[in-house]
């Protein structure tokens, strides 16, 4: 199993370098160079992606609390450590800003713990948006209830399951609320989502009850002289269960969690790379696809020979292509080459079904018809048809090519050989089915 995680690690770093090493070669080429305004755009991926790289290397495990205010989680991360170096208090809000602190459960594994405020924070909107951006560089997430889950904190649990990390439900206050158990938690949580087929609910064994800063106590004390004295005391925190579950998924499966994780960011940079560099040359791309149409369209109509009109057209398609990723700059994989290729038969076969179409209406076809129209003018007519009808067929297709290409050059760039989205699939098809990836890979896989 190690010897996987490591596999897995290894992987994401090569996917992360060439996707890297692919547009330090657009800069060094000169294509970033002489597009200021694309190269700024692109500096917050770019950066990301080096970012993530740095993460994977210093094999960091990053995990972070959730939470409405006031459930405790700044507790449960103190008692993990074992010491309460984050702030806690009777008032709602005392986290106000993202917080992390290094943790070395066992002496082995590295873990970064981080503190968000309340998702619910009265006039602290900013603040719940910064909350919300940690989801996306945590490696797993624990959600922090207390009590009934309300239809708040369902909503809120929701949107972090939409993020594709592995999460934990952490029951708080357990002390508070004697009668609770997992089952207890867990058809609330059904009874919250009922009705909503896109509703994901947890397992029970992804719920697990704390106490991480329990309530001080009255004891009673009897002294050897016969006198009877009250004091308050304060419980150690019931964390050990918590503790026992972060460190089996580590143990298990902390480095594909990290290489996952770290994939997840940069499909998700190249893809806005993609994105931006698209709309940056959105006009551009339309120019050469209605150049390419009419130049296709033109040459269909005025060539006599069937044959000819499919082999050019494929070949014009196919120029096309190769036109827009230039204009792009974006790297050429295997992904969408399928559909294209599709669609380009589905371009050229127009043309023969157009050529077939003609023949069984008119009589005769388009290279029948300028064959024989010496012999008999009135078949010029007949080819003039044929002829307009066969290139709007050929623009049509050239122009579905184009808008085709358009969608292999933004996605294609985190498929092929080590792309994002390959290493990703790869990743989950080996995950053993035990682990808590093996739940996510269905609304994993659907993301691809």
């Amino acid at each position: 199993m190690r010897n996987l995680q490591e596999t897995h690690l290894n992987r994401a770093r090569a996917s992360l370098r060439q996707a890297l090493s692919w547009y330090g070669y657009l800069r060094k080429s000169g294509q970033l160079s002489s597009n200021p305004e694309l190269a700024g755009l692109m500096k917050p991926e770019l950066e990301a992606l080096n970012s993530t790289l740095n993460k994977l290397d210093s094999n960091i495990i990053r995990i972070a609390a959730f939470g409405l205010v006031s459930r405790g989680k700044s507790a449960v991360l103190n008692a993990l450590l074992g010491e309460k170096i984050l702030q806690t208090g009777p008032l709602n809000g005392v986290t106000q800003w993202p917080r992390s602190v290094r943790w070395q459960p066992g002496g082995k594994v590295l873990v970064e713990l981080i503190d968000t405020p309340g998702l619910d924070e009265i006039e602290g909107e900013s603040r719940a948006d910064m909350a919300r951006e940690v989801v996306h560089q945590a490696d797993l997430i624990l959600f922090v209830v207390s009590g009934d889950i309300t239809r708040t904190e369902y909503q809120a649990l929701l949107e972090l399951r939409q993020a594709q990390k592995p999460l934990i439900l952490v029951f708080n206050k357990i002390d508070l609320y004697p009668d609770t158990d997992q089952g207890a938690i867990y058809q609330n949580l059904q009874q919250l989502g009922a009705g909503n087929p896109q509703a994901k609910p947890l397992l029970p064994d992804e719920i697990v009850m704390v106490a991480a800063e329990p309530a001080p106590m009255q004891v009673r004390v009897e002294w050897t002289d016969g006198r009877v004295s009250y004091e308050w005391e304060t419980p150690a925190p019931q964390i050990d269960e918590l503790k026992e579950t972060i460190l089996n998924i580590l143990n298990r499966e902390g480095r594909s969690l990290l290489a996952l994780n770290a994939l997840i960011q940069a499909r998700d940079a190249e893809a806005a790379i993609a994105q931006k560099t698209i709309d940056l040359r959105e006009q551009e791309a339309e120019d050469i696809i209605w150049q390419f149409t009419k130049y296709k369209a033109l040459a269909v109509m005025l060539n006599p020979i069937a044959f000819l009109d499919i082999l050019g057209g494929t070949i014009a398609d196919l120029a096309l292509i190769r036109a827009l990723a230039r204009l792009y700059g974006l790297p050429m994989t295997s992904y969408e080459a399928g559909k294209i290729l599709k669609t380009i038969l589905f371009s050229s076969g127009g043309l023969l079904l157009g050529e077939l179409g003609s023949s069984f209406l008119l009589g005769l076809g388009k290279s029948t018809a300028a064959i024989t129209s010496a012999d008999n003018p009135s078949n010029i007519t007949a080819f003039a048809g044929s002829a307009i009808a066969q290139a709007g067929i050929a623009g049509y297709g050239a122009y579905s090519v184009g808008k085709a290409a358009q969608v292999y050059l933004e996605k294609g760039c985190t498929w092929g050989q080590l792309g994002a989205s390959s290493v990703i699939q790869e990743i989950l098809s080996q995950v053993d089915q035990n682990t808590i990836l093996y739940r996510l890979r269905q609304e994993l896989g659907l993301k691809l």
